[in-house]
């Protein structure tokens, strides 16, 4: 990835100011360690006149495979050759971004101990970057660049030069020129909008990224009119952070309109509000209860089958008596998130062999289950069609026989308690089923005793006198040690 800032200058503001600005020295060539590469830093051209300051990042290809692919992070196969050829290493993304605020982070902060007065001052500037992906075409480039003053050069670069009737590729050439912006504002402007234009991060993207947002925005997104594509896009289209970034920038634009600060508009709700207590959701009493009865049953080694986006597997590894965790789903898209979410390309070796993200259906009898101290089905059986339930049964109970099984459904007598749920609703679209107390008890009674294992019964959330609690939890424990003729036990009820 490569990309050039230039500015020209007179005797009086010599364009080398670059290099106070940028805090590197434009007679030495620098190179800085990145989590993806090496980033170097050097000057083709240092003239009073004209100066030009040049970031090279060398992406290890490899490295960026290996870090998503390896054994224990769980990242989602991709086809054979596009784990290596792809656009990554060489065209602009959020790779390149990175490094533009690690290796110049003092002059985006618009920070110069040397000479405080330069970051102050609009100078002619000149960025050029050689391929940039651009999902939206030359006209998304324009429409994002311009409204912030910059004169806009975006190319199409062809697929082939030798065939031009195959058209052209979906990255630009672009080049921006502005006389009216100051080195900080043009960096922030890049950090923002380069992944934007890709429409991909590298990274998980977490609730942090809302307040790098927001910083590097100050002074120009709650204006800019593409506002609601470029928070979209720069959050990974996570609507919930997209939602919490568009709340805080029209507080800003409000705040700016009325020539007061954010804090003196957001104050409609006193300060002792912030200390009421606040329920807790239903699914962190969820998690809580699965992790207290792993713990209880001793377990060390745990399947959640259904593992989903992941949330149960990061809990879980935050206590280190389980030993070995592994996530079990159909969904390849739920595994990707999940491996984003427990930022498995960045975790130490130590920690990243104690989990894993694996493919499979529970429909399915599956070796790779077998020989596990606990397996969790959390919020699982119900959505499954009934006749696959013995099946899931089988694979579970009667295959892979962990010592401890918990499966957790939801009680559809409390559903009278959701105000927002209509009568005769499902909680979830994707429900096949929904089951009363003495439903789940009698599948669960007969599951344990045609498998060799007795069962107790957990309430998750309160444990409402009329209507039972929200969540039902079975705790399976096994009796029979080795497979053969399944024992009969009697279900006990908690």
């Amino acid at each position: 990835m490569f990309l050039t800032i230039t500015t020209t200058g007179t005797p009086e503001r010599p364009a080398t100011d670059l290099g106070y600005l940028l805090h590197k020295h434009p007679g030495k060539a620098q190179a800085f360690s990145t989590s993806y590469g090496r980033a170097h830093v050097l000057y083709p051209e240092a003239d009073p006149e004209r100066c030009t300051a040049a970031l090279l990042l060398e992406v290890d290809a490899v490295a960026l495979v290996r870090r998503g692919k390896g054994k224990g992070r769980g990242g989602a196969p991709d086809a054979a050759l596009a784990q290596y050829v792809n656009d990554r290493p060489y065209a602009a993304s959020s790779l390149l971004a990175v490094a533009l605020s690690g290796v110049f982070s003092s002059a985006m902060r618009a920070v110069c101990a040397a000479k405080p007065e330069l970051p102050a001052q609009a100078r002619p500037l000149r960025i050029e970057v050689p391929a940039l992906p651009a999902r939206g075409g030359p006209a998304l480039v324009r429409a994002l660049f311009e409204p912030l003053g910059w004169t806009v050069t975006a190319d199409p670069v062809p697929l082939d030069p030798a065939f031009p009737e195959w058209g052209d590729s979906r990255y630009v050439r672009l080049v921006l020129e502005s006389r009216t912006l100051t080195l900080a504002e043009a960096l922030r402007h890049l950090y923002v909008l380069l992944p934007v234009l890709d429409d991909a991060k590298h990274y998980w993207v977490s609730s942090d990224e809302v307040d790098k947002l927001l910083r590097a925005g100050e002074g120009w997104l709650s204006e800019h009119p593409e506002q609601r594509l470029i928070t979209s896009r720069y959050l990974s289209r996570r609507w919930s952070l997209t939602r919490q970034a568009m709340e805080r920038l029209e507080l800003v634009r409000l705040a700016e309109t009325d020539d007061s600060a954010v804090e003196d508009i957001d104050n409609a709700v006193g300060e002792e509000a912030e200390t009421e207590e606040k329920p807790t959701p239903l699914a962190v009493q969820r998690r809580d209860a699965l992790i207290e009865a792993l713990r209880t049953a001793g377990a060390a080694r745990v399947l959640d089958l259904g593992c989903g986006q992941g949330q149960l597997v990061q809990a879980l590894l935050k206590d280190p008596r389980f030993t070995e965790i592994v996530g079990v789903d159909v969904s390849m898209r739920a595994l990707t998130i999940a491996a984003r979410r427990l930022k498995l390309d960045r975790m130490g070796e130590r920690q990243a062999s104690r989990v894993r993200l694996v493919q499979g259906s529970l429909a399915y009898t599956d070796t790779r289950l077998k020989g596990y101290d606990a397996a969790v089905l959390s919020e699982v059986i119900e959505h499954l069609d009934l006749p696959r339930l013995p099946a899931l049964e089988y694979a579970v109970f009667g295959a892979a026989r962990p010592r401890s099984v918990l499966v957790t459904t939801p009680n559809v007598e409390y559903n009278v308690r959701w105000e927002s749920l209509p009568a005769g609703h499902v909680r979830h679209g994707d429900h096949r089923f929904e089951w009363t107390r003495e439903e789940f008890r009698g599948w669960a009674g007969a599951v344990a005793e045609r498998h060799g294992y007795i069962v107790e019964f957990v309430p998750v959330g309160p444990d409402d006198p009329e209507v039972g609690p929200p969540t039902q939890m079975a705790v399976f424990t096994l009796t029979t040690p080795t497979a053969g003729t399944p024992q009969k036990k009697e279900a006990k009820a908690a």
